[in-house]
């Protein structure tokens, strides 16, 4: 029996995709998360064979879920599940560890052969995430993800709360972190990124898919 967590913080997806998956013999959803956070703490409880981790999450996203997660447990596969097929989000995705990519638009068709896929140990992507990766490899950008790589795992943490609206005590409830603190970040991160103003910042968060846009 495969064991499957489902991290998606739309209800409706979840319940669709939960819905199609207990149609599956041998498939089994042992649990749901609605933000990257809990995607993590309930992957390292439950220990899945597979997590479908949506990419744009709240609270965490999917790119830090999925970077801790293969971390910290190897042998648990990730598939990204995202309406983006832009370069940005596929890259980072593959490069956090996912195993596959399935775009949300065709997740009923394609889901149980991904997760058949990666349990393979192959990789599976979507028909146009596909020629996506093609492009990649064809047209390496030595720029691609170099400021965000600038950033330590906190600082990724602090920029997609301010990104989501968050102010630095809510930033700092979030984060178990002191106000002064979350504000050495933001002045951090500005110096670090060159940038001036948390519009600057939040339009950097949405191009390198920390936060994505509305889905």
């Amino acid at each position: 029996m495969k064991r499957i967590l489902l991290a998606d913080d739309h209800e409706l997806m979840r319940e669709g995709l939960r819905t199609m998956l207990a149609a599956q013999p041998d498939i089994e959803v042992v649990g749901e998360a609605e933000d990257g956070v809990n995607a993590v703490r309930m992957a390292l409880e439950l220990r899945p064979d597979i997590v479908v981790m949506d990419v744009g999450m709240p609270h965490m996203n999917g790119i830090e879920a999925t970077r801790r997660l293969t971390a910290e447990l190897p042998r648990t596969k990730v598939i990204a599940l995202s309406m983006h097929s832009d370069r940005r989000y596929v890259a980072e995705m593959l490069k956090a560890g996912a195993a596959g990519y399935v775009l949300k638009q065709g997740a009923f068709r394609e889901l149980a052969s991904a997760i058949s896929a990666v349990l393979a140990s192959h990789i599976y992507l979507s028909p146009r995430v596909a020629g996506v990766v093609v492009d990649l490899l064809r047209q390496p950008s030595e720029e691609e993800g170099g400021l965000l790589r600038l950033l330590t795992a906190r600082e990724r943490e602090v920029l997609q709360c301010v990104a989501e609206g968050m102010n630095t005590k809510s930033i700092a409830h979030r984060l178990n972190l002191s106000g002064k603190t979350v504000d050495g970040h933001r002045r951090h991160l500005m110096v670090k990124l060159e940038m001036q103003s948390v519009s600057e910042l939040t339009r950097f968060a949405i191009r390198e898919g920390l936060v994505a846009a509305e889905e």
